[in-house]
């Protein structure tokens, strides 16, 4: 005898699946994204790029390690206060709230696997994580201007 389950029921289990696959695929880390190269001065970083809000959701979760000269930056449609946290992001990061013309808003240390808040000190369009104490070895502080296609475009 076979069980046929009510077609009412039938699009909610389909959902469901989906949905647990979906969270089985979210937990491996994204390493496929764009990249765009940003320098700092005499630094130049090889940044992936999360532009949608499915990228920039995952960042840089999962991830056991990250090259010193790499990053991710987050681009946003508009500027805007943002903030971040750490949940399911293994590595400790320092993240730069950026503006539109590459000026550095504000730079926050986050420590992994936290859901405190670190946001912008002003609306912004762009944020850039590299791994924790990065900016603060090289000098780069509150007022920094980066440079690059993204913020050369905006100017």
């Amino acid at each position: 005898m076979s069980f046929l389950l009510p077609a009412l029921l039938r699009p909610a289990l389909l959902g469901a699946a989906l949905l647990a696959a979906g969270v089985a695929l979210a937990q491996q880390p994204q390493m496929d994204l764009e990249r765009v190269r940003i320098s700092a001065g005499m630094y130049q970083i090889d940044a992936q790029v999360a532009a949608t809000p499915e990228q920039r959701q995952v960042g840089l979760m999962f991830r056991k390690e990250m090259p010193q000269s790499e990053g991710m930056v987050f681009v946003f449609e508009q500027p805007a206060p943002q903030c971040f946290w750490m949940k399911n992001t293994l590595i400790p990061l320092s993240a730069a709230f950026v503006a539109d013309d590459g000026r550095i808003v504000n730079i926050e240390d986050m420590k992994p696997q936290t859901t405190d808040n670190h946001c912008s000190a002003e609306p912004v369009r762009y944020v850039l994580e590299m791994n924790q104490g990065w900016f603060a070895k090289k000098n780069i502080k509150k007022g920094f201007k980066l440079g690059g296609p993204l913020f050369d475009a905006r100017r």
